[in-house]
């Protein structure tokens, strides 16, 4: 297979001033809108990890090809299949997916050098796995991330139930229940964003870094901050939506259970705001069983650790693999396409506690957990 062929594609940016190099990981599934496949996250935590005791390596850059979707997701067909031969047992392709998947997030939050993250178009699902945890996450006014798992009878993973209920107010447990979009001022407001920049502006961005005049003796990621501030801006920047409805979210998200809540915002009067709508008939269409995930996930995690949270995630995704709820949602939006899933349970109400908590309990003795290693 040759190198423009690969699913991402590695590269090294020689700067100008001689010494330096600059890491680049382009996913290259353009036709799939770029979903984060096992190899795709395998090839990157590598390239990662190499790079990471290289002292010539200054920054890494993360993208995509194609104007359309930095990354819509991870590989769910793929999951699909895996459940199907399963059949209500955990498949090993899923937990060799997410140990690897989680691992390479991790590892971008926790990296020693900047890393840029180019999240132009769709950044959904495991797309926000990757730019989430990096140390300078650039959006553009064709930006449009979401968790939109409510959909599929998953749950927001990949960090989610870290960075979810750390978000303004109730904002987080509301985009995690409704899969509402945000764009790139959502982004920025909500703290998910760094740099609100022009979606024409990467060439330069990549021209800026490598004609940088490059000094270990300084901060790196200060260096990479002031070259993205150079960059353009969109001449018609968007608005957030979430920055305008907050006393609203914060309002319709106050209750003690996922019931009290989910009840509250099918309740509410959205008027004419589509936003809120459509966000509105998103959760009414979802999974009653991710409902109650999203809630319990944005509770615990609100006092976990980046790397348990990421231990909880394993378990919740592995038991969302044999429980059927995840490979119905799939089947409906993505296999058969009919978009009417047949849930497990008709409404919010009718899940029992016990349900829920299966899906936070291991399938593996502590120490043979798939993430046991992981921070330490």
């Amino acid at each position: 297979m040759s190198q423009s062929d690969a699913v991402v594609l590695v590269n090294e940016l020689k700067t100008q001033c001689g010494s330096f190099t600059i890491g680049q990981l382009t996913l290259n599934k353009p036709k799939a809108l770029n979903a984060l496949d096992l190899d795709m996250a395998s090839m990157m935590l590598n390239a990662l990890t190499q790079w990471q005791d290289r002292n010539d390596i200054v920054a890494v850059v993360v993208d995509a090809v194609g104007d359309k979707a930095f990354c819509a997701g991870g590989d769910i067909v793929s999951m699909y299949n895996a459940m199907v031969e399963a059949n209500g047992t955990i498949p090993s392709f899923l937990e060799d997916f997410f140990k690897t998947e989680y691992t390479l997030d991790f590892t971008i939050h926790n990296y020693s050098k900047p890393i840029i993250v180019w999240g132009s178009g769709i950044v959904m699902g495991g797309g926000m796995g990757l730019l989430c945890g990096a140390s300078h996450r650039v959006v553009t006014e064709t930006s449009r991330l979401a968790m939109p798992e409510i959909t599929i009878g998953l749950y927001p993973d990949v960090g989610g139930s870290y960075f979810l209920p750390r978000l303004p107010g109730k904002s987080g447990l509301f985009l995690g229940l409704t899969g509402g979009q945000m764009n790139g001022a959502d982004a920025c407001f909500v703290g998910l964003g760094d740099h609100l920049v022009s979606s024409n502006a990467k060439s330069d961005m990549l021209q800026k870094l490598a004609q940088h005049q490059w000094s270990t003796t300084t901060n790196l990621d200060e260096q990479v901050t002031s070259i993205l501030a150079e960059l353009s801006k969109p001449d018609t920047p968007p608005v957030s939506n979430v920055q305008a409805n907050l006393s609203l979210i914060n309002e319709l998200c106050e209750g003690n259970s996922a019931t009290d809540i989910v009840n509250n915002i099918l309740a509410a009067d959205m008027g004419d705001n589509k936003w809120l709508n459509r966000a509105q008939a998103t959760l009414a269409k979802g999974s009653p069983i991710t409902m109650h995930l999203v809630f319990e996930q944005c509770k615990r995690g609100a006092s976990m650790s980046l790397e348990d949270c990421f231990r909880m995630e394993a378990t919740m995704s592995c038991r969302c693999g044999e429980s059927g709820e995840f490979q119905e949602g799939v089947r409906a939006l993505l296999i058969d396409k009919d978009m009417t899933p047949k849930w497990k349970f008709a409404t919010v109400e009718d899940v029992p506690a016990n349900t829920i908590e299966h899906f936070f309990t291991s399938p593996w003795p502590e120490q043979s957990h798939p993430l046991a290693s992981l921070g330490k």
